[in-house]
């Protein structure tokens, strides 16, 4: 996301933007041209991350999550893409800065009726072969596609495929909770080898999601 949609964004929390000027919203964030302002709030509207109301005078963040107001009645969703995760050992870092938006018909997402703008979705791209026998909905994970996923669940149980900070490291993995030997394991679904990640109830480890939906991406071409 633009520097300036981020700024605007963050004022927009706690300002009606629509009581000021372009030039009066400028000078909150350090810059001189309206007609920036003006583009990018443009975009954020596009994004579903602002309402622009012009015949209330009314700007403001968009609430119910990071897709809030896209999800209702639409066809067509744009999804936010928070970076990569690792698929494979956890070596990525979690980027929180919105890098994109991903189209992604409804239709795709087999999960689409218990969704809804109180869901916070956001789509991360797999880097590894790790889980690449696991399967959502039919279909599998594998290094190159997207997830989906929802942050508001973040209750995983024995099985979940899940989307976990070891460290400020993302990865994908199923959760498993080993009661007898005090320990959550985090396992891998793969053709290949790869150990377990074994954490303790104290390290920095937090479930920041669980995954509902698999984007494809065609093989043999790059995006």
């Amino acid at each position: 996301m633009h520097e300036i949609q981020q700024k605007l964004l963050k004022l927009a929390k706690d300002k009606n933007l629509g009581q000021y000027t372009l030039r009066e919203i400028g000078s909150f964030i350090g810059e001189r041209s309206p007609q920036k302002v003006k583009h990018h709030l443009v975009q954020l509207e596009k994004k579903g991350l602002i309402s622009i109301n012009k015949m209330k005078g009314v700007i403001e963040k968009t609430q119910g999550g990071l897709i809030g107001g896209f999800l209702k009645n639409a066809k067509l969703l744009a999804i936010p893409i928070l970076g990569s995760a690792n698929a494979g050992p956890a070596q990525i870092f979690a980027e929180t800065n919105i890098e994109g938006y991903l189209r992604v018909s409804n239709s795709l997402l087999e999960q689409r009726r218990a969704v809804s703008s109180r869901h916070q979705l956001f789509a991360i791209k797999v880097s590894g072969p790790s889980m690449n026998k696991a399967e959502i909905n039919g279909k599998r994970i594998e290094d190159g596609d997207y997830v989906i996923i929802d942050g508001e669940d973040q209750s995983a149980r024995n099985g979940d495929i899940v989307l976990s900070l070891i460290d400020g490291m993302a990865n994908i993995k199923k959760y498993y909770i080993d009661k007898e030997n005090n320990q959550i394991l985090l396992m891998s679904d793969s053709t290949h080898d790869f150990p377990a990640i074994h954490i303790h109830e104290n390290d920095d480890f937090a479930v920041n999601g669980k995954v509902i939906g698999v984007i494809k991406t065609p093989r043999g071409r790059k995006y």
